[in-house]
Parts: structure tokens; sequence; C-alpha cells
């Protein structure tokens, strides 16, 4: 690497930096995004992976964390000797626990969702743009059947329709949320296939595979990193909706959405609080941290902002 490169490097990280520290809010959203990430990867080393199997009603919605009282008058009492930071649930699980085991699930589904829909639309969308004619026209069609339909209730249908695992749930939601994919990458590559080099690259012989993945695509794909990043967030809550909704596997499986479904259905809001407010205030914290993230990373690939 030539001193050149070294110093335009470096200038790119100082720049990276500068946007960093004049908004709070990235700053924030990233320290929540990849707090949430390495906790998720910590969560076997803090919790054991059996834990969530683990039944104890004696201590059954139980609260004693001295730090903060509820002032309820007929909350239930844990006994002494352990305390439940974040008090325990309907199962006598420590509700804190159930959070940090419950996080991998949730990221690792929201990561698979974002990712094969990312691959999907990317390659739909460019295909379709750079091929124009019958080909564009057919890959458009279908992306408007898809945003015909709510979101949520279509793939409320599909979870209905399905086996409840997490795998058919998983391709439940992947399946409505390719098509922003294939619009936006396609809306990049139509720009970019008009410009000189692309031209060039045709008069030396370079093929259509080649031209566009090796060309347009890397060329084009800042955008769609930004919307995936955002997607994230927007792809937990959508999940955590299906689980709160009742389409759990199991009952008592470690899932965000499920948590707050557990707490509201058989637990009680008005004397347990904690069993709905800690499970839902994780999901909230964790899709913000993401959405602030993705915010940052648009504005640091945003050319208008360039010095």
């Amino acid at each position: 690497m030539d001193i050149e490169e070294q110093k335009r490097r470096r200038s790119e990280l100082r720049y990276v930096l500068h946007l960093l520290r004049r908004n709070p809010l990235v700053l924030l959203g990233s320290a929540l995004a990849i707090g949430s990430v390495l906790l998720a990867l910590v969560s076997p080393l803090l919790v054991p992976a059996n834990a969530w199997k683990i039944s104890n009603f004696e201590i059954q919605n139980c609260w004693n964390n001295s730090l903060f009282n509820w002032h309820i008058a007929n909350i239930a009492t844990c006994p002494a000797g352990k305390v439940y930071p974040l008090g325990t649930d309907f199962y006598g699980r420590d509700l804190w626990s159930m959070i940090v085991v419950s996080l991998p699930t949730d990221l690792t589904i929201a990561f698979e969702i974002v990712g094969a829909a990312f691959i999907i639309g990317v390659t739909l969308g460019a295909v379709a743009a750079y091929a124009g004619g019958i080909i564009d026209e057919g890959v458009l069609r279908v992306t408007d059947i898809f945003f015909a339909f709510p979101v949520l209730s279509f793939a409320i249908v599909l979870a209905t329709v399905v086996e409840r695992t997490f795998f058919w749930l998983t391709v439940a939601v992947l399946v409505i949320w390719w098509p922003t994919y294939v619009r936006l990458s396609r809306s990049q590559i139509l720009g970019e296939k008009e410009k000189p080099y692309v031209e060039a690259l045709r008069a030396m012989g370079a093929g259509r595979i080649r031209i566009i993945f090796r060309h347009l695509i890397p060329n084009s794909i800042y955008p769609v990193l930004v919307q995936a990043t955002l997607d994230v967030g927007g792809v937990i809550l959508t999940f955590a909706g299906l689980m709160f909704l009742g389409f759990s596997p199991l009952p008592q499986i470690p899932e965000l959405g499920n948590l707050v479904n557990i707490g509201i259905s058989k637990s009680s809001f008005v004397t347990a609080p904690w069993v709905v407010i800690f499970p839902g205030l994780a999901i909230l914290l964790i899709a913000l941290g993401f959405n602030l993230l993705g915010d940052g990373i648009r504005d640091i690939l945003d050319p208008r902002l360039r010095r």
C-alpha cells in the first residue's frame, strides 16, 4: 500500500469519526446495536442453554429487586437468598436470563431474513434493470403483487398455513421482505448502467454476468446496505409481532415477542408489570439501535456530505 493510499484511508476514517461525533443519536444507536449483538454472542456463557426449559412455579411472577419499588400492594415477593434483577415470569424463570437467551434467536432470525432478502432482491433487481424488456416487466409485476398485501397480515396468513417452526416462520417473513430490495436495487442499477464505463466494458467484450456482478452491483450497493441495516429492526418487530400473536412453536420458548405474549396471556399486568415491560423494552431498544445505526451509515455514505 503506497503512502497516498494510506493518507486517503486515514482521511476517510477521520471523516467517519467526525460524523459520528457530531451526531450523538448515531453513537447511541451504534452502542445499542453493537451491544445487543455482543450480548447475544456471550449469552451461552451467561445463561445455561436449557434454562428456559426449567419451570419453578413457587417463585412465579415474583419481584425482590430492592432498587425499584413498583408500589403494588399485592406484589409477589421472591424467596430470600437470590435476587432476580428483573423479577421472574409466569414459569418462575429469571426474566433477565430469558431476555439474554432470547437475543441470539431474535438477532439470528433477523440477520437471516435481511441477508436472504438482500441477496434475492439485489440479484433480481440488477438482472431486471440490466436486461429490461419482458424480464424487467415480469419482475416488477411480481413485486407489485407482494406490495399489494399488508406486510404483517400477509405474514400471519402464511404463518397460519405452514408448520409452526422457526424455519417456516422465518420463511413467512422472508416472502414479504425481498420485494423492497428488488425495487431499490433496480432503481440504482438503471442509473448506473448508463454510465460510460459500462459502455467501455461492453466494447471490451465483457459478458453480462461480469458487468452486473463485478461492476454494476458493487458500484450501486450502498443505498441497499443502508436499507438492510434499517430493516434489521423492522424484521425483529415483525417477527416479535407474530410470536406475540401466538405463533410460537412452543409456549415457553425464549423469544422476545413470546415473552411479551406470556406476560399478557398468563400473568396479570396489574400485579406483575415487569413481565411485559422489560421484554417489550428490549425489542424497542434493539429496533431503535439498528434504525439509528442505519441513519448513521446513510450519513457516512451520502456523497452530499463529503467535504
